[in-house]
C-alpha cells in the first residue's frame, strides 16, 4: 500500500469513514489547522529547556489526535465515532489544561499585558503553539455553517489550550 493513492487528485479527500470532500472544505480546513497546531506543539517540546514542559506538549500531542479523529468524520458519523474505540477528547483533558493553567497563574504568571515574542527559542516557539491554536480555533467555530457540529469540549479544550501555551511562554521567558 503506497501513501499515494491517487484518489485526491481530482480536488478531494476522504474523512475518516470514507466519505469524499472538497479538499478545501470547511472540515478539511479545520482537521489541517489541528494538524498544523500537532506540529507547532511537537517543535515547542523540542525547544523546551524543561522535561515538564515537554512532558505537558507530548500529552497535548495525545489529545491532539484524538481531536483530529472526531473532527475528521462527517456530522452523520458522529454517533458511530463516539462508540467506535477510537480515543475521544474528554472532561478530563479540560480539567487537566485548567489545573496547568492554575499551577502557571499561582506562580505570578499574569496575562495583563501583551506579550514581545522572541525573548528565548522556547517561549518563541510557544507563541507559534499559540497562534497556531487560536487559528484551529477560528477554524472550528466555522464548522457549524458548513454542518458540522462538534461537541462543546472541543472549542473549549481548544480555547483553555491557547490560553496555557500563553502561559508556558511566559515561563519559558522567566529565569
Amino acid at each position: 500500500m503506497s501513501i499515494a493513492t491517487r484518489t485526491g487528485d481530482g480536488g478531494t479527500t476522504g474523512l475518516l469513514y470514507g466519505q469524499r470532500v472538497p479538499k478545501d472544505h470547511p472540515q478539511i480546513e479545520a482537521v489541517g489547522a489541528y494538524d498544523g497546531l500537532n506540529v507547532e506543539i511537537g517543535a515547542a517540546a523540542l525547544a523546551a529547556a524543561d522535561a515538564p514542559t515537554r512532558e505537558i506538549l507530548r500529552a497535548i500531542q495525545g489529545t491532539l489526535i484524538a481531536v483530529m479523529g472526531e473532527l475528521a468524520c462527517a456530522e452523520e458519523d458522529a454517533a458511530r465515532y463516539a462508540e467506535s474505540t477510537y480515543a475521544r477528547l474528554q472532561a478530563a483533558d479540560l480539567e487537566k489544561l485548567d489545573a496547568l493553567i492554575a499551577g502557571l497563574e499561582a506562580r505570578g504568571l499574569t496575562f495583563h499585558h501583551w506579550a514581545t515574542p522572541g525573548t528565548n527559542a522556547a517561549s518563541l516557539a510557544l507563541e507559534r503553539a499559540r497562534i497556531a491554536a487560536r487559528a484551529a480555533e477560528r477554524r472550528l467555530a466555522a464548522l457549524p455553517a458548513a454542518g458540522r457540529h462538534p461537541r462543546p469540549l472541543v472549542p473549549q479544550w481548544t480555547n483553555r489550550l491557547a490560553d496555557l501555551l500563553w502561559l508556558l511562554a511566559r515561563a519559558a521567558e522567566t529565569p
